[in-house]
């Protein structure tokens, strides 16, 4: 089965050259004119990846983005025009994976989309491997070289979430209200202890993989060749 991308923007051109390299590539596409012909789609087709501009009149970018991440398990790569870190912050906020500034070189966006899908591949396979390390869903272990850990269920979660998506920033909302429940009563600090936690039993291991604070956002996991 072919995988579907769609492509949200209100610009013909930009439609119809995403399109066209996206196909060329062996994707299947939908398009949209506007952020409501793109929920309209989501609704009636099996979608794998959004590719949605920002401004888009009746349901902009920010909704559509939005909704998508409320309903549906799929990567969402944001369009924009404007190189306004307000607007990236606001982006990431509302859970979008990737950004490409208009204008774009087609090859860029095809990359970034075969990037975005293989790390959700990777992520709901259970089993993360890269560089010398596996994090293993269904045994809830950390093998690093030869050295095996394991984790308090909730260091666990957290650890996996952020190396799901390498790079990928995850404000601390978007990781309380996935590992701690939507009904959870404390704090952003319970993040931010947990990150504490983990980076001193990873401290050893720091030339592989380090897990970044993203100022005024939450955190990211950078894995190092």
């Amino acid at each position: 089965m072919k995988t579907t991308i769609l492509i949200a923007d209100d610009d013909i051109n930009i439609r119809r050259v995403t399109q066209l390299y996206l196909e060329k590539e062996g994707f299947q596409t939908e398009i949209a004119c506007d952020g409501k012909e793109a929920l309209d789609l989501l609704e009636q087709e099996k979608i794998d990846c959004a590719v949605i501009d920002v401004m888009m009149p009746n349901v902009d970018g920010w909704e559509l983005c939005e909704k998508i991440k409320a309903f549906y398990e799929i990567p969402v790569l944001m369009l924009t025009a404007r190189v306004d870190p307000d607007d990236t912050i606001k982006g990431f906020k509302l859970g979008t994976d990737d950004y490409v500034t208009k204008p774009f070189h087609p090859v860029e966006l095809v990359m970034r989309v075969k990037s975005l899908l293989k790390r959700y591949r990777v992520a709901s396979a259970g089993k993360i491997t890269f560089n010398d390390i596996t994090i293993d869903q269904s045994s809830y272990k950390v093998q690093i070289k030869d050295q095996d850990f394991m984790l308090p269920t909730k260091q666990f979660e957290l650890l996996y979430m952020l190396a799901s998506q390498p790079g990928k920033i995850f404000t601390r909302d978007q990781l309380i209200e996935s590992i701690w429940g939507l009904d959870y009563e404390g704090d952003e600090r319970t993040v931010d202890t947990h990150i504490k936690k983990l980076r001193k039993q990873f401290k050893n291991d720091e030339d592989l993989l380090q897990i970044i604070t993203v100022r005024g956002l939450g955190y990211k996991l950078e894995v190092l060749s």
